[in-house]
């Protein structure tokens, strides 16, 4: 039944969605037969739904409408060779294992993205639904112009269709969400059309698609395609995997399981988009409305896919004269009702009440992909996001430590000021953070300033490491020459909490040797070491030995 209700609700998701792609509605149908089957062989998600998408497919229209075709025919088999380079891009991603790039997609530039998105969705469906034009590029002046030009005359029996349908949907999305409501749209809408004789109305209607399943045909392109479709490819490539990997772990979520492997999902969404290239299809995904749809209705295992694309198939084979009335505003109100659900204004109130950069990422994301488009809003955000990163990871918090009185904690006396006892001629610290080539001098310089603003001349310096992971050798460097530096001014440096690779690099570099004792399991050893309390070596102190 789950693979069933998915097949009935791809029909008319995927005619609309190909429509958005600037495709023909028939290659809807055909990026639902095979991707499901492929998917279900190598998949790791038992209810993902993959085919056409709102996203997928807005990036495909956006991406090549730069390179100006001269024909339809043209641009299909660029749309159909885009499928075959996106999944060759995403098995040899997957082959290579780098799923873990997805990690950098962070969530504030998805969300600003996806809203984005979804607005020009929107907008570049206007047409077919409300009959004015918008252009794919938000231009706020532009659109009070076209709504200015239009004449009461000018809204047609294609408006108010457009109009209701999209209540229609809202409607039923909001009173009986268990529903399909776009394939029920549909079925009222054909036999309207027919019956009242829409077209000869002015109404546009879906017309002629082709009877019977796609040939067997490998895309082929110049030399020359193949560099110019790269970039786009890639965009596609990584956004159709983070887009899938969303929708399978929210699923997943739901039921407490954890079976998704990232880089698996690469191979698989890769071979799907490959293969279905191979039967016209063009780039697909998981799709968030089938993939609840699927789960909502109990499939538990990967053959509801197969079920969805044998009905897709029955369709092609023996009923595709029946959408011929179909009016193309019924289309365009499945889309915009369906990607608006991709706007989420709670997540940006949130981030600027708790996460103020991050929200200005968003607002970054979300207006350069307004404004610059699809491509450019996706670097400009992540650029945005790892610049964000370095800055914070070129200055990480350093913390002045003092022991909580009565017991043996140690805590920020900034924060515990009334709490902590801190000692004469002892300075302790704990540095949050890696050290690398980009903060190594803003520790030097940090800790010195410390060093030199306490009010007894400080002779021990005790550092909790317990953060630092990783010390790059331009880090390891300073550290040498600022270790020996202390020194020379009677300044001791003890260690505290190292991890065993900080550890061994430090002795690989020379940093300490086998005589000096300044590694510490914590910091009370190591003031106790100071005062003379030696604690017990097992217990407290780590040996220094290298291999330790």
């Amino acid at each position: 039944m789950a693979g069933i209700t998915v097949g009935v609700l791809l029909i008319p998701q995927g005619m609309a969605y190909a429509m958005l792609a600037g495709l023909p509605p028939v290659y809807g149908l055909y990026a639902g037969l095979l991707p499901p089957i492929v998917y279900a062989f190598m998949g790791t998600s038992r209810s993902l739904a993959v085919g056409p998408v709102a996203l997928d497919s807005l990036l495909v229209a956006s991406g090549l409408s730069a390179f100006h075709f001269s024909h339809t025919g043209a641009y299909i088999s660029a749309a159909i060779f885009l499928a075959f380079l996106v999944g060759l891009l995403q098995m040899i991603l997957g082959g290579l294992r780098l799923g873990f790039l997805i990690r950098y997609l962070s969530k504030p530039v998805v969300s600003g993205f996806s809203s984005a998105a979804a607005l020009i969705i929107g907008l570049s469906q206007v047409d077919a639904v409300f009959g004015f034009s918008i252009p794919t590029t938000f231009d706020i002046q532009t659109l009070f112009f076209q709504i200015s030009e239009v004449s009461l005359s000018s809204f047609t029996v294609s408006f108010y269709l457009g109009f209701g349908a999209v209540v229609f949907l809202l409607l039923f999305k909001r009173y009986l969400p268990h529903l399909p409501s776009a394939l029920i749209l549909v079925g009222v809408a054909i036999p309207l059309s027919f019956y009242l004789g829409w077209e000869g109305s002015g109404v546009k209607v879906v017309g002629f698609i082709p009877e019977g399943l796609p040939e067997i045909k490998i895309p082929v392109a110049s030399v020359s395609q193949w560099f110019s479709m790269g970039p786009l490819a890639l965009t596609i490539a990584l956004i159709a995997f983070m887009e899938a990997l969303s929708v399978g772990k929210t699923l997943e979520e739901q039921n407490n399981q954890s079976s998704l492997r990232p880089n698996q999902e690469l191979i698989a969404l890769g071979a799907s988009n490959l293969i279905g290239s191979i039967f016209h299809s063009y780039p697909i995904s998981g799709g968030f409305s089938r993939s609840a749809v699927n789960h909502q209705l109990g499939a538990k295992t990967v053959f509801s896919g197969f079920i969805s694309a044998f009905v897709v198939g029955l369709v092609l084979l023996f009923f595709t004269e029946y959408f011929y009335h179909l009016p193309m505003a019924v289309l365009g109100a499945i889309i915009i009702v369906a990607v608006f659900q991709l706007i989420n204004l709670s997540y940006p109130k949130e981030l600027w009440q708790n996460h103020r950069v991050e929200f200005y990422i968003l607002c970054i994301t979300f207006f350069s992909t307004l404004t610059l488009g699809i491509k450019y809003g996706i670097i400009f955000g992540v650029f945005s996001a790892l610049a964000h990163m370095v800055y914070k990871s070129s200055k990480p918090h350093i913390a002045v430590l003092g022991r909580i009185v009565g017991t043996n904690h140690f805590k920020n006396i900034s924060r515990f000021s009334a709490d902590v006892m801190t000692y004469p001629n002892v300075l302790i610290l704990r540095y949050d953070g890696s050290l690398f080539f980009g903060n190594q001098g803003y520790f030097k310089q940090k800790v010195g300033a410390l060093i030199q603003k306490q009010n007894a001349p400080v002779k021990h310096v005790i550092i909790d490491a317990g953060p630092i992971h990783y010390v790059d050798a331009t880090a390891m460097h300073m550290l040498n020459k600022w270790i020996l530096n202390l020194k020379r001014n009677q300044i001791t440096v003890l260690w505290t909490h190292v991890t065993g690779p900080v550890r061994d690099a430090f002795y690989k570099c020379g940093i300490v040797d086998a005589e000096q004792t300044t590694f510490f399991s914590s910091l009370d050893a190591a003031v106790k070491y100071l005062h003379g309390e030696a604690p017990n070596f097992n217990d407290e102190k780590i040996s220094n030995q290298v291999n330790q």
